[in-house]
């Protein structure tokens, strides 16, 4: 997620995982993805189109986190707000930018991110 996205569209998926390595080696014999570690709690993949991630954690229900880029961070997250999400993950700061999570009225959830 180092790079500018386009504003307002999908832009990574993450995964939670419970083992990276095991993780990688999965997708990379089974797809051919490439691998970048930044840690040993966080590792980005690219498919030669879509970058994503493999985190540490717990699998979460409801497959891989959906993550958007947003060129005002604040701004999308009162819209999103003003539109009945909740916001359940604060915004924060990672090596490359800040981000925050919500929940849709379906109870997904999702992340927006910003280089700025």
């Amino acid at each position: 997620m180092g790079q500018k996205g386009t504003d307002r569209q999908i832009d990574n998926i993450e995964f939670a995982v419970t083992d990276i390595a095991r993780s990688k080696a999965f997708y990379g014999a089974a797809f051919g993805w490439s691998f970048t570690d930044y840690g040993p709690q966080y590792c980005e993949f690219t498919d030669g189109r879509l970058t994503g991630g493999l985190t540490t954690g717990t699998p979460k229900p409801g497959g891989p986190l959906i993550i958007l880029y947003a060129d005002d961070l604040a701004g999308t997250q009162a819209r999103l707000e003003a539109q009945g999400a909740r916001i359940i993950v604060e915004i924060f700061s990672f090596p490359g930018g800040r981000r925050f999570h919500f929940q849709d009225p379906d109870g997904y959830e999702l992340a927006v991110w910003s280089d700025k």
